[in-house]
């Protein structure tokens, strides 16, 4: 057991998670780079510095789960901070116009593949996750699980007929979303009578892959709010959905 707290971030080699990364590594934390790749995640584990760590993570992959689970514990033993970043817009083939991604996910046309595709990432890879990384959290003084979501998820939002981004809510990536915020509340519940908080950040529209580099925010900008949730004191608030402004409607 050493003295620095440990993050890991799952989809961390590029976007928003390697800046996540590289944030907390800032703010002293030994940063475990989630991966699927490993030797994508070895060289944005570079750029982040010394003290990172690439590590091998598909969040679809029970074993690989199990096995980053295992190596953290043996390096380090516990976690303080778990940042569940890694997701998909869709399955199709990378550099797919937005306007295409939407519309094939509208729920009159959405192909049951790849919801199920979609789903298998952003909902069932954070459950899974959180569930092996849980004993590790549980170890540190105060754990923090940050799940990365977005406000394409507000049922209250998307229920507003003066929501000019409305008709972009599907059943693929957007109603992932909005399971993932039903996720981080069902964790937090759990939880709470712990020292883990469990919150979700919406990141905002960011130019990443996930949108085929049409976003309009900076990665730098992005990873503002899941870093703050990280770094929580215990007199903060569990249960939340926010971005840099404040809480978001579920």
């Amino acid at each position: 057991m050493q003295d620095k707290p440990v993050a890991l971030v799952t989809g961390a080699n590029k976007g928003i998670g390697l800046q996540i990364a590289k944030d907390l590594a800032a703010h002293g934390f030994i940063v475990f780079v989630g991966s699927r790749n490993l030797e994508h995640g070895e060289t944005a584990a570079k750029s982040v510095g010394a003290d990172a760590r690439a590590l091998h993570l598909d969040v679809t992959n029970q074993p690989s789960i199990a096995a980053a689970a295992e190596r953290i514990r043996k390096e380090l033993g516990r976690l303080d901070v778990l940042v569940n970043n890694a997701a998909v817009s869709h399955a199709g083939k990378p550099g797919r116009p937005l306007e295409d991604v939407a519309k094939s996910g509208r729920a009159t046309v959405a192909s049951l593949d790849e919801v199920r595709a979609v789903f298998e990432t952003n909902v069932f890879g954070v459950i899974a996750v959180t569930q092996a990384m849980l004993p590790l959290l549980r170890e540190a003084p105060a754990g923090r699980i940050v799940n990365v979501s977005s406000g394409a998820g507000s049922l209250t939002r998307n229920a507003d007929p003066t929501n000019p981004h409305r008709a972009m809510f599907g059943v693929t990536y957007s109603a992932s979303k909005t399971t993932l915020n039903a996720i981080t509340l069902a964790f937090a519940l759990d939880l709470e009578s712990t020292r883990i908080k469990v919150n979700a950040a919406c990141p905002g529209f960011t130019a990443t892959d996930l949108n085929n580099f049409q976003g309009t925010r900076t990665v730098q900008q992005a990873a503002g709010e899941p870093v703050r949730l990280a770094l929580l004191d215990a007199n903060d608030p569990t249960g939340t959905f926010s971005n840099e402004d404040g809480p978001l409607p579920w």
